[in-house]
Protein backbone atom coordinates (compact mmCIF):
# COMPACT_ATOMS: atom_id res chain seq x y z
CA UNK A 1 0.00 0.00 0.00
CA UNK A 2 1.48 3.78 -0.61
CA UNK A 3 2.27 5.50 2.47
CA UNK A 4 1.42 8.50 0.89
CA UNK A 5 -2.18 7.97 0.40
CA UNK A 6 -4.80 8.08 2.93
CA UNK A 7 -6.08 5.02 4.33
CA UNK A 8 -9.48 3.81 4.99
CA UNK A 9 -9.32 5.73 8.67
CA UNK A 10 -8.82 9.12 6.85
CA UNK A 11 -11.91 8.89 4.86
CA UNK A 12 -14.78 11.55 5.66
CA UNK A 13 -17.95 12.64 4.76
CA UNK A 14 -17.47 14.11 1.69
CA UNK A 15 -15.96 10.71 -0.39
CA UNK A 16 -20.09 9.40 0.88
CA UNK A 17 -21.41 9.30 -2.73
CA UNK A 18 -25.55 8.15 -3.61
CA UNK A 19 -25.74 5.52 -5.79
CA UNK A 20 -28.52 4.47 -8.30
CA UNK A 21 -30.91 3.28 -6.22
CA UNK A 22 -30.53 5.94 -3.35
CA UNK A 23 -28.37 3.63 -1.26
CA UNK A 24 -25.57 5.60 -0.33
CA UNK A 25 -21.38 4.00 -0.47
CA UNK A 26 -17.74 5.68 -0.03
CA UNK A 27 -15.32 6.03 -2.64
CA UNK A 28 -11.74 5.01 -1.63
CA UNK A 29 -9.04 7.74 -1.96
CA UNK A 30 -6.42 4.43 -2.31
CA UNK A 31 -8.16 2.27 -4.81
CA UNK A 32 -10.03 5.17 -6.81
CA UNK A 33 -13.05 3.10 -6.48
CA UNK A 34 -16.27 3.03 -4.84
CA UNK A 35 -17.06 -0.02 -2.07
CA UNK A 36 -20.75 -0.25 -4.07
CA UNK A 37 -21.66 0.03 -7.14
CA UNK A 38 -22.48 3.49 -8.13
CA UNK A 39 -25.33 2.08 -10.12
CA UNK A 40 -26.98 1.08 -7.19
CA UNK A 41 -25.06 -0.19 -3.91
CA UNK A 42 -27.75 -1.87 -1.94
CA UNK A 43 -29.04 -3.77 -5.09
CA UNK A 44 -25.89 -5.40 -6.33
CA UNK A 45 -25.87 -6.77 -2.43
CA UNK A 46 -28.82 -8.28 -2.87
CA UNK A 47 -28.64 -9.51 -6.21
CA UNK A 48 -25.02 -10.71 -6.34
CA UNK A 49 -23.81 -11.64 -2.34
CA UNK A 50 -27.54 -12.61 -1.29
CA UNK A 51 -29.47 -14.06 -3.82
CA UNK A 52 -26.42 -15.08 -5.64
CA UNK A 53 -25.29 -17.74 -2.90
CA UNK A 54 -28.92 -18.47 -1.84
CA UNK A 55 -27.83 -17.56 1.93
CA UNK A 56 -31.37 -16.31 2.65
CA UNK A 57 -33.11 -19.81 2.07
CA UNK A 58 -30.84 -21.97 3.73
CA UNK A 59 -31.58 -22.95 7.53
CA UNK A 60 -27.99 -22.21 9.05
CA UNK A 61 -25.68 -20.52 6.80
CA UNK A 62 -21.94 -19.87 6.99
CA UNK A 63 -20.81 -16.95 4.95
CA UNK A 64 -17.52 -15.43 4.61
CA UNK A 65 -16.96 -12.35 3.34
CA UNK A 66 -13.85 -11.01 1.70
CA UNK A 67 -13.65 -7.30 1.99
CA UNK A 68 -16.10 -6.33 4.92
CA UNK A 69 -15.91 -2.40 3.52
CA UNK A 70 -18.90 -0.33 4.63
CA UNK A 71 -20.77 -3.05 5.87
CA UNK A 72 -23.32 -3.44 2.59
CA UNK A 73 -23.56 -7.42 2.34
CA UNK A 74 -23.79 -7.62 5.73
CA UNK A 75 -26.62 -5.17 5.97
CA UNK A 76 -28.40 -6.90 2.96
CA UNK A 77 -28.07 -10.40 4.76
CA UNK A 78 -29.51 -9.31 7.54
CA UNK A 79 -32.54 -7.67 6.10
CA UNK A 80 -32.82 -10.85 4.28
CA UNK A 81 -32.81 -13.16 7.63
CA UNK A 82 -34.66 -11.03 10.12
CA UNK A 83 -33.91 -11.31 13.07
CA UNK A 84 -34.49 -14.76 14.27
CA UNK A 85 -33.09 -16.68 11.24
CA UNK A 86 -29.49 -18.37 12.10
CA UNK A 87 -26.47 -17.00 10.94
CA UNK A 88 -22.77 -17.17 11.51
CA UNK A 89 -21.16 -14.50 9.55
CA UNK A 90 -16.98 -14.43 9.48
CA UNK A 91 -15.49 -11.37 7.82
CA UNK A 92 -11.95 -9.87 7.31
CA UNK A 93 -10.98 -5.93 6.78
CA UNK A 94 -7.66 -4.74 6.66
CA UNK A 95 -8.26 -1.08 6.86
CA UNK A 96 -12.07 -0.64 8.84
CA UNK A 97 -13.32 2.68 7.90
CA UNK A 98 -14.60 4.88 10.91
CA UNK A 99 -17.63 4.06 13.04
CA UNK A 100 -18.90 7.24 12.18
CA UNK A 101 -19.12 6.64 8.32
CA UNK A 102 -20.96 3.42 8.68
CA UNK A 103 -23.50 5.31 10.59
CA UNK A 104 -23.94 8.13 8.23
CA UNK A 105 -24.18 5.84 5.04
CA UNK A 106 -26.22 3.48 6.93
CA UNK A 107 -29.34 6.03 7.78
CA UNK A 108 -31.96 4.28 6.13
CA UNK A 109 -31.00 1.56 4.25
CA UNK A 110 -32.33 -2.18 4.67
CA UNK A 111 -30.57 -3.41 7.81
CA UNK A 112 -29.70 -0.90 9.09
CA UNK A 113 -31.58 -1.16 12.14
CA UNK A 114 -31.17 -4.70 12.60
CA UNK A 115 -29.48 -5.39 16.06
CA UNK A 116 -26.71 -6.85 15.08
CA UNK A 117 -25.81 -3.79 13.06
CA UNK A 118 -26.94 -1.68 15.63
CA UNK A 119 -24.43 -3.27 17.69
CA UNK A 120 -21.49 -3.12 14.86
CA UNK A 121 -21.76 0.62 15.48
CA UNK A 122 -21.55 0.40 19.30
CA UNK A 123 -18.41 -1.67 18.85
CA UNK A 124 -16.76 -1.02 15.75
CA UNK A 125 -13.68 -1.19 14.82
CA UNK A 126 -12.39 -4.50 15.86
CA UNK A 127 -9.41 -4.22 17.11
CA UNK A 128 -6.09 -4.50 14.91
CA UNK A 129 -4.84 -8.02 14.26
CA UNK A 130 -7.80 -9.30 16.55
CA UNK A 131 -11.87 -9.77 16.15
CA UNK A 132 -14.92 -8.24 17.03
CA UNK A 133 -17.73 -10.35 17.93
CA UNK A 134 -21.41 -9.51 18.17
CA UNK A 135 -23.96 -12.58 19.44
CA UNK A 136 -27.40 -11.43 19.01
CA UNK A 137 -30.04 -14.47 19.49
CA UNK A 138 -28.65 -17.05 16.99
CA UNK A 139 -26.44 -14.83 15.15
CA UNK A 140 -22.68 -14.75 15.05
CA UNK A 141 -21.07 -11.91 13.42
CA UNK A 142 -16.76 -11.98 13.54
CA UNK A 143 -15.17 -9.34 12.14
CA UNK A 144 -11.29 -9.75 11.67
CA UNK A 145 -9.11 -6.65 11.46
CA UNK A 146 -6.65 -8.59 9.08
CA UNK A 147 -4.66 -9.00 5.86
CA UNK A 148 -6.49 -11.49 4.53
CA UNK A 149 -3.74 -12.66 2.22
CA UNK A 150 -1.89 -13.99 4.92
CA UNK A 151 -5.04 -14.92 7.65
CA UNK A 152 -5.81 -18.52 8.60
CA UNK A 153 -9.27 -19.00 6.24
CA UNK A 154 -11.08 -21.76 7.68
CA UNK A 155 -11.51 -25.06 6.02
CA UNK A 156 -14.48 -26.67 4.95
CA UNK A 157 -16.85 -24.56 6.10
CA UNK A 158 -18.71 -22.08 4.36
CA UNK A 159 -21.72 -22.02 2.78
CA UNK A 160 -21.10 -19.21 1.05
CA UNK A 161 -18.43 -16.72 0.33
CA UNK A 162 -18.47 -12.96 -0.81
CA UNK A 163 -15.89 -12.07 -3.14
CA UNK A 164 -15.91 -8.16 -2.74
CA UNK A 165 -12.58 -7.07 -3.16
CA UNK A 166 -11.60 -3.90 -4.90
CA UNK A 167 -11.48 -4.85 -8.63
CA UNK A 168 -8.85 -7.23 -9.99
CA UNK A 169 -7.33 -4.20 -11.92
CA UNK A 170 -7.00 -1.86 -8.75
CA UNK A 171 -6.72 -4.90 -6.38
CA UNK A 172 -5.22 -7.76 -8.57
CA UNK A 173 -3.43 -9.74 -4.90
CA UNK A 174 -6.90 -10.90 -4.24
CA UNK A 175 -8.18 -11.90 -7.66
CA UNK A 176 -4.48 -14.48 -8.29
CA UNK A 177 -5.23 -18.16 -8.49
CA UNK A 178 -3.51 -18.60 -5.34
CA UNK A 179 -5.16 -16.80 -3.12
CA UNK A 180 -8.89 -18.06 -4.79
CA UNK A 181 -7.62 -21.52 -4.45
CA UNK A 182 -7.73 -21.00 -0.79
CA UNK A 183 -11.14 -19.79 -0.67
CA UNK A 184 -12.16 -22.61 -2.58
CA UNK A 185 -11.12 -24.65 0.29
CA UNK A 186 -12.54 -22.64 2.69
CA UNK A 187 -16.21 -23.90 1.04
CA UNK A 188 -18.18 -26.61 2.20
CA UNK A 189 -18.86 -29.14 -0.44
CA UNK A 190 -22.18 -27.88 -2.75
CA UNK A 191 -21.20 -24.36 -0.98
CA UNK A 192 -20.93 -21.08 -3.22
CA UNK A 193 -18.80 -18.51 -4.37
CA UNK A 194 -20.18 -15.09 -5.50
CA UNK A 195 -18.39 -12.03 -6.85
CA UNK A 196 -19.61 -8.81 -8.69
CA UNK A 197 -16.28 -9.56 -11.45
CA UNK A 198 -16.94 -11.30 -14.44
CA UNK A 199 -13.22 -10.97 -15.53
CA UNK A 200 -12.03 -14.11 -17.96
CA UNK A 201 -8.61 -14.39 -15.49
CA UNK A 202 -11.38 -14.46 -12.10
CA UNK A 203 -13.57 -17.29 -13.87
CA UNK A 204 -10.56 -18.92 -15.46
CA UNK A 205 -8.65 -18.68 -11.59
CA UNK A 206 -12.01 -20.17 -10.61
CA UNK A 207 -12.02 -22.72 -12.68
CA UNK A 208 -8.43 -23.60 -11.78
CA UNK A 209 -9.35 -24.03 -7.69
CA UNK A 210 -11.76 -26.88 -9.17
CA UNK A 211 -15.19 -25.10 -8.94
CA UNK A 212 -17.76 -24.94 -11.24
CA UNK A 213 -18.36 -21.58 -12.34
CA UNK A 214 -21.51 -19.79 -14.39
CA UNK A 215 -21.70 -16.90 -15.34
CA UNK A 216 -25.42 -15.12 -14.04
CA UNK A 217 -27.07 -11.90 -15.30
CA UNK A 218 -26.26 -8.78 -13.28
CA UNK A 219 -27.49 -6.27 -11.17
CA UNK A 220 -27.77 -2.76 -12.68
CA UNK A 221 -24.75 -1.43 -14.65
CA UNK A 222 -23.45 -5.22 -14.79
CA UNK A 223 -23.94 -7.23 -17.55
CA UNK A 224 -22.69 -10.65 -15.41
CA UNK A 225 -21.84 -11.60 -12.25
CA UNK A 226 -19.96 -14.98 -11.38
CA UNK A 227 -21.40 -17.72 -9.32
CA UNK A 228 -18.81 -20.95 -8.61
CA UNK A 229 -20.22 -24.16 -6.62
CA UNK A 230 -17.63 -26.28 -5.02
CA UNK A 231 -18.64 -29.74 -5.78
Amino acid sequence: MASDRPSARELTAADLQPTADGSLTLRSQRFGQTYGSAFGAEAQARQVFVAGTGVATLARPRVLEIGFGVGQNLRATLSARGEGGPLDYLAYEYDPVAAGLLAELSQGSAGAEHPVWQEVLLSWPPPPGGELQIGVRQQLLRVRQMNVLTAELPLDWADAVYLDGFSPEANPELWTEEFLARVAQALRPGGVVATYSAAGRVRRALQAAGLQVEKCPGPPGKREFLRAVRP
